[in-house]
């Protein structure tokens, strides 16, 4: 069932509210009004929106401000920023912030019907009838500070609609829903997105399987066939694990420079319309470094990077995602499941997720498919979850260090911390990870932003 197309106009203007809603009602779309920031933060709690009409000036907040903490909670919105005072540095700071749209108020309302009316067609055209495409969103679901920076970055980079996106994160963040979602923000429904798993790519096809080969190209070739490339036509190729392709480096890179390629067996160039998104779980500076990853593809690849945070650094979203998975499964397999018991919600927050929100979903839907009653019980969680993760005495959680008073910053502790802990550990990460409490990705992360070198493994 196609989910109806609902707008929300945030202003204190009353009247101009109420006389947008009307407008938009004549055009058969439900609307909502808020008259300050916090009204709009507890509608977007309460219902799904396809467009969100949001007045620069509010009695209570300044509505750039809050578009970031809007778009969190409803990820699959578009903002259209409203304001009867246009100045350049706004509008900037507005789609910066994710706003797809500015619109100066005038006393005719038709500029803003018509930025609603021509939402809602693409909506329509991109909208899926069995409800998996607004599941696969989920882990764009949350509030914290790393989600709504990455929904920020995604409006953002959807606007630009042939640039080359890196998305980095460990194995279960959501790096194939991110591109979904960017894919679904910056193309026209009828555009599709062509996923291809690096992994799995043997190395005597990969050529063929990218590019496509013509008939008689090579043994076998008994008929003409296109590739993911050109599968994709104006729409995403998405290069999942792309640290794990070895074949096809330099190859690859000429693509990304000419925005062109050929069939094997054919010297005609084909354009490149899509737009390329790849992803990797893997640190793919350190892999240049190691000479594993050509720096110049890294280069050509890293145009506009996005790095998704783990589940574990989410904090407040674990139980904004978990609702989500057990409401979607729960409707799915028709069980009248309402909630989550507090006991498990507790367990949930306490778990650290080596999965991500991957695991998450699979143990939400393991509960809702194990519970023959309307609340989800500790009884219903896998035995991992329910073992007690807190940091134990002895565990080498604390790296001893002095702190100076007036001199050291928390970033200077940060730092000594590291080296400690390397200098502990004989620079493997892994263990110097695991003094630290962290992952090993995220060593590296913080390696990288202080400047630590790399040495040992």
């Amino acid at each position: 069932m196609t989910q109806p197309f609902t707008a929300l106009v945030v202003d204190d203007e009353q009247l101009y509210a109420q006389a947008i809603g009307r407008e938009l009602a004549r055009q058969n779309i439900a609307c909502d009004l808020a008259h300050s920031a916090h009204q709009a933060m507890r509608q977007v709690e309460n219902r799904c929106y396809q467009v969100i009409l949001l007045d620069h000036r509010l009695p209570d907040d300044d509505g750039i401000q809050i578009i970031p903490l809007l778009m969190a909670r409803q990820p699959g919105a578009s903002v259209v920023m409203m304001t009867a005072y246009h100045t350049v540095p706004n509008a900037v700071q507005a789609i910066r912030r994710g706003a797809e749209d500015y619109i100066i108020k005038e006393t005719s309302l038709k500029p803003i019907v018509d930025r609603v009316l021509e939402i809602r067609r693409r909506h329509e055209v991109r909208s899926a009838s069995d409800g998996w495409q607004e599941h696969k969103r989920g882990g764009l679901i949350g509030q914290s500070a790393g989600v709504v920076q990455v929904i920020a970055q995604l409006n953002q980079i959807a606007r630009s609609p042939d640039t080359t996106v890196l998305i980095t994160g460990e194995t279960g963040v959501g790096k194939e829903v991110a591109a979904s979602y960017l894919h679904n923000l910056s193309r026209l429904g009828t555009s599709p997105m062509v996923t291809v798993d690096c992994v799995a790519l043997p190395a005597t096809l990969v050529e063929s399987l990218l590019f496509g080969h013509e008939k008689g190209a090579f043994t076998g070739a008994d008929q003409t066939r296109i590739g993911a490339f050109e599968e994709a036509r104006d729409g995403t190729i998405f290069l999942d694990e792309i640290g794990d392709m070895d074949a096809l480096q330099g190859k690859l890179l000429r693509v990304l420079e000419s925005r062109s390629f050929h069939r094997i067996g054919s010297m005609a160039e084909i354009p490149l319309r899509a737009r390329v998104v790849a992803a990797t779980n893997q640190d793919l500076k350190q892999m240049v470094k190691q000479g594993r990853f050509r720096l110049d593809l890294y280069q050509r690849l890293c145009v506009f990077p996005i790095d998704l945070p783990p589940l574990r650094e989410r904090g407040e979203d674990i139980l904004l995602l978990a609702e989500h998975f057990r409401s979607f499964f729960a409707r799915n397999l028709d069980k009248p499941i309402e909630a989550l018991s507090e006991e498990v919600r507790q367990r949930l927050m306490g778990y650290p997720y080596p999965g991500n929100v991957r695991e998450l979903k699979n143990i939400i839907e393991r509960a809702v498919i194990m519970t023959e009653s309307d609340r989800i019980e500790l009884r219903h969680l896998p035995q991992r979850v329910l073992v007690d993760h807190r940091p134990r005495a002895g565990d080498g959680a604390g790296i001893p260090f002095d702190f100076v008073p007036g001199i050291d910053t928390l970033e200077s502790l940060e730092k000594r911390m590291i080296r400690q802990a390397l200098k502990r550990a004989g620079n493997v990460k892994a263990e110097a990870a695991r003094l630290l409490g962290i992952s090993r990705y995220q060593l590296l992360r913080r390696m990288d932003k202080y400047a630590i070198e790399h040495e040992g493994d």
